[in-house]
């Protein structure tokens, strides 16, 4: 296989990052390190992911370069570089020194003729080259061995997609730019000439030479005057596209192989820089070793230490997409009846496997088992198929089933997997319990790392073991053509799922070690483990939905549209499309002389920002405004839950994650039942539609009371605040009372509300500002609040500065059960105002501490029924939440039993208080009488 050169346009990097990134973050000097973070990310994605043979980053020249002199505007129209983004230029190049990569410019030339060079030297040279830019320019240089690379959209432009975007050949890119001009560098090509009609006249006389000279053929008068009068421009502007593909660069492309990093001189910049996590990587050392060509291995290289054990394996090379850190692989195929006996001999005298199961469908709850991959021992897994194409040889699904259960079922052996809770659904389905989960990498992960872009096990084999596994979509393919697992040869089906199943464990094996190294094992162990079963039996058990209900909403809600369209029309004078934003401006701005509010790259916004702001002028923007929300509730809701319903057991049957919200909250999808409308009547009323699934059964919903102020006070240790919560006043009340400095009796309903935005904003950073805004009051009456209340509750403050103070010193923040969340971008107390960094810092420990709250009651209160035989299900979580199914009969001891184990879930310095509400729908439930 050819060495693989990737040249890294340096600047045009830079400056995507630094504009991806615009959340301010700081080093531990206060230093601006956006752009640096950024960049950091793109350079470990390029050698992790691509993993180049060799690699350079092309520079400017410092020097005035060729191009000024042919054309004394040449990028004349480029603004200064940011005054945040020029200190971390020597940050980026001191990061490129660490990672011993070459960086590389030419007196009076430009980068991309830097790249021109090295790409068409290296291609000769025979190296495959990928240039990493989104510079329009260098698409002049594709060709069989040269590619473009746009990193950010993490695609590839070869000679086939310039065919398809631009129309033209690489031969034709210089040509076709000289016509079109380019805003960027400021080429000002021929007016009037835009890429359409360039791509027309190029595929009818092939070069701008010959454009020029058949200028009276070009279709249109002013086209023909244009390319005329503006001939000598266009060719100058040829002569400022084109690229030098001959710099005397006279390169040792030996000193372009990619090098093992200096690893502590990274640490030492990353620590300086506040980036926590690159730091760590740098400490442990998890970067890959250069890319190597890599041999196959045979699979069964060292003998097992007890033979007789063995099953009988099917030997096969290793997979030859295997990544860096190539290890022997064995897999082995188990499908007669004496191997799987040999299999569960096995299996019983190990304390710890991983079983991973290949099903027919992604959804758990109507997936049927193709065949079980089992590992216990790294670099070694077996699978056994159940269903496969005909003429597979395959063992009884039931003979497999019944001789795993007693093996799952076994409280003294550890299962583990990735994203273990989906085969226990699937199990579920078979009659077969999880009794003893052990380590779920995607969980551990999560914990370790919170804002990791993915924890799937793609991402971590990458991450932890530098391997690149087997996309699925090898196998099944993809959209329209994709086949079911059960479909596709069984050896195909065994490589992949073997595979799964080998790295899991060796996933578990090393980051349950991080996780105890970083003390945050007891946290998965007892809270995060725990709550799998409990999330499974949720899943399980599914909502019932009165379909009928939300047939008849749709029916109503339809009807409303219906006469909206007609109101808005009216509104507006003539009929136009209200789904289009071009028309839809065009009414608001050009007919309505409305005022425009904000622009985007096509014109005038018509967001439902810009709607609320127009609305006070002119009724068409609240009537806009409703159509949208009705379209949406009806979409969303109304038409798409009714066909979400699972067929065999009429609920519906939501998905919850822990890996996904960054604060520790659940969150749900497929569908997402925690995001039910209800500030507005029409939401609220889908709620009506959320039943019982028996007869003479009730809805009980119980949550936390003013949760998120009571870990408040819990951290502050403000006395006013815990003596409110003790006294069981309403605390909204008595913060209006202690800063206003009058009675509680005399605060009025104005007062509360002012007092309850701040309890909910201010201590995640909400400016004068920002409740100004909120409140519809005078910035000046927000800031003099703002002041008082700090004033009369400075420990919230002293919280907060702590804080801040303890992240900038370990780079996370910490909830109450130590659930960690990195935070970068910490500033120094000096800045006042609470940035974004800031806020999500105390969001993190406030609202973290809320979701462990939640899950360690959902642990006891699920513990709790099970012991008492309780008839009640839990069936979903809405953050503060909790909803249950119940006989009538039931419910007393339901409330009494889960307001206890919930307010007595952690303990705090507050009381934590718990209402509950019954009803035969989640709309209508209402406190006991």
């Amino acid at each position: 296989m050819a060495d693989t050169l990737y040249i890294v346009d340096t600047f045009s990097l830079v400056f995507q990052v630094y504009h991806a990134i615009r959340q301010p973050m700081t080093g531990t000097r206060g230093q601006p390190t956006n752009a640096v973070f950024g960049f950091v990310g793109d350079l470990q994605h390029l050698l992790r992911d691509k993993q180049p043979t060799h690699l350079a980053f092309a520079m400017e020249s410092a020097e005035p370069g060729e191009r000024l002199a042919i054309y004394e505007e040449y990028k004349a129209n480029r603004s200064a570089m940011p005054d945040d983004l020029r200190p971390q230029i020597p940050m980026i190049m001191d990061v490129l020194a660490g990672y011993r990569v070459p960086v590389i410019s030419h007196s009076g030339w430009e980068a991309d003729d830097v790249i021109a060079t090295l790409a068409v030297q290296a291609a000769e040279r025979g190296f495959e080259v990928r240039i990493v830019s989104n510079d329009k320019d260098l698409r002049q240089l594709i060709a069989p061995r040269v590619k473009i690379y746009h990193i950010r959209k993490k695609q590839f432009m070869d000679e086939q997609h310039l065919l398809e975007e631009w129309g033209i050949r690489p031969d034709q890119v210089i040509d076709f730019q000289s016509l079109v001009g380019d805003s960027v560098d400021n080429v000002p090509g021929v007016p009037g000439v835009g890429p359409k009609t360039a791509r027309t006249l190029l595929e009818r006389f092939g070069t701008l030479d010959e454009v020029l000279a058949h200028a009276d053929e070009a279709p249109g008068k002013k086209l023909v005057e244009n390319l005329k009068t503006f001939a000598d421009q266009a060719r100058m502007c040829r002569e400022l596209v084109r690229l030098r593909t001959d710099l005397p660069l006279q390169m040792d492309w030996s000193q372009l192989s990619v090098e093992s990093p200096d690893t502590k001189r990274l640490y030492d910049l990353f620590t300086d820089y506040g980036f926590r996590r690159y730091a760590q990587d740098m400490q442990s050392s998890t970067l890959p070793p250069p890319a190597r060509s890599k041999q196959q291995q045979s699979l069964f290289g060292a003998d097992d230490d007890d033979d007789s054990a063995r099953p009988p394996t099917v030997e096969k090379e290793a997979s030859p997409i295997a990544g860096p850190h190539d290890v022997p692989r064995a897999w082995g195929i188990i499908d007669t009846p004496r191997e799987f006996e040999a299999l569960l001999t096995k299996l019983q005298a190990e304390q710890t496997i991983c079983v991973d199961l290949e099903t027919t469908s992604t959804d758990p709850l109507q997936a049927d088992i193709v065949g079980w991959a089992i590992a216990w021992k790294t670099g070694e897994a077996f699978y056994l198929p159940v269903a496969g194409p005909p003429g597979s040889q395959l063992l009884s699904p039931d003979v497999v089933v019944n001789g795993m259960k007693p093996i799952l079922e076994d409280a003294a052996r550890t299962i583990i997997n990735q994203n273990i809770k989906y085969d226990w659904l699937v199990l579920r389905r078979v009659g077969v319990e999880i009794a003893n989960p052990g380590l779920d990498p995607m969980i551990g992960d999560y914990l370790l790392d919170a804002g990791a872009r993915s924890h799937g096990q793609d991402e971590l084999a990458r991450r932890y073991l530098f391997r690149q596994m087997i996309p699925i979509s090898d196998l099944i393919g993809k959209g329209k053509q994709q086949k079911k697992m059960s479909d596709i040869e069984v050896p195909r089906v065994a490589e992949y799922a073997s595979e799964d199943a080998d790295l899991a464990l060796q996933l578990a094996e090393l980051i349950e070690a991080k996780l105890k190294e970083e003390n945050l094992w007891e946290l998965y162990w007892n809270l995060e483990r725990q709550l799998i079963p409990v999330l499974v039996e949720m899943e399980w058990n599914g909502v019932r939905i009165d379909v009928s209900e939300l047939q008849q909403q749709s029916l109503s809600v339809n009807a409303r549209l219906i006469e909206l369209i007609a109101l808005i029309h009216a509104a507006a004078g003539q009929t136009f499309n209200i789904d289009s934003p071009k028309q839809l401006a065009k009414i608001l701005f050009d007919v309505l002389k409305l005022p425009v509010q904000k622009r985007t790259k096509t014109g005038p916004s018509t967001d439902q920002e810009v709607l609320e702001k127009l609305a006070p002028l002119h009724p068409l923007p609240q009537l806009l405004t409703e159509h949208r929300m009705l379209s949406k509730l009806k979409g969303t809701y109304l038409d798409a839950l009714p066909l979400l319903v699972n067929p065999h057991t009429g609920n519906l049957h939501t998905s919850f994650s822990q890996v996904t919200a960054a604060t520790g909250r659940l969150s749900s999808s497929d569908p997402n039942l925690q995001n039910i409308p209800i500030r507005t009547p029409e939401g609220s009323r889908i709620r009506k539609a959320f039943v019982p699934s028996r007869p003479g059964w009730k809805l009980v919903c119980l949550d936390y009371s003013q949760i998120e102020l009571r870990m408040l006070a819990h951290f502050c240790q403000d006395a006013a605040l815990q003596e409110s919560f003790r006294k069981g006043e309403d605390i909204h009340t008595a913060v209006a009372a202690q800063v206003y400095g009058i009675p509680q009796t005399e605060v009025t309903s104005a007062q509360r509300r002012v007092a309850k935005a701040v309890n909910f904003g201010v201590i995640y950073g909400q400016t004068a500002f920002g409740l100004a805004a909120t409140l519809g009051i005078s910035k000046d009456e927000a800031a003099q609040f703002i002041d008082d209340y700090f004033v009369k509750y400075a420990t919230v403050q002293k919280f907060i500065d702590s804080t801040l103070t303890e992240c900038r010193r370990t780079g996370y923040a910490k909830t109450i059960m130590g659930r960690r969340r990195e935070i970068v971008g910490i500033r120094p107390r000096v800045f006042g105002n609470l940035n974004l960094p800031e806020r999500t810092a105390v969001n993190a420990v406030i609202q973290g501490s809320a979701a462990d709250l939640i899950k360690q009651a959902m642990i006891n209160v699920f513990h709790r029924l099970r012991r008492e035989e309780h008839p009640a299900r839990m069936l979903l979580q809405i953050h503060d939440e909790l909803v249950f199914e119940a006989p009538n009969d039931a419910v007393p001891s339901l409330i009494a039993l889960a307001k206890e184990e919930m307010s007595t879930a952690l303990e705090l310095n507050v009381p934590i208080v718990v209402d509950s509400k019954v009803g035969d729908n989640w709309l209508d439930a209402a406190p006991l009488a």
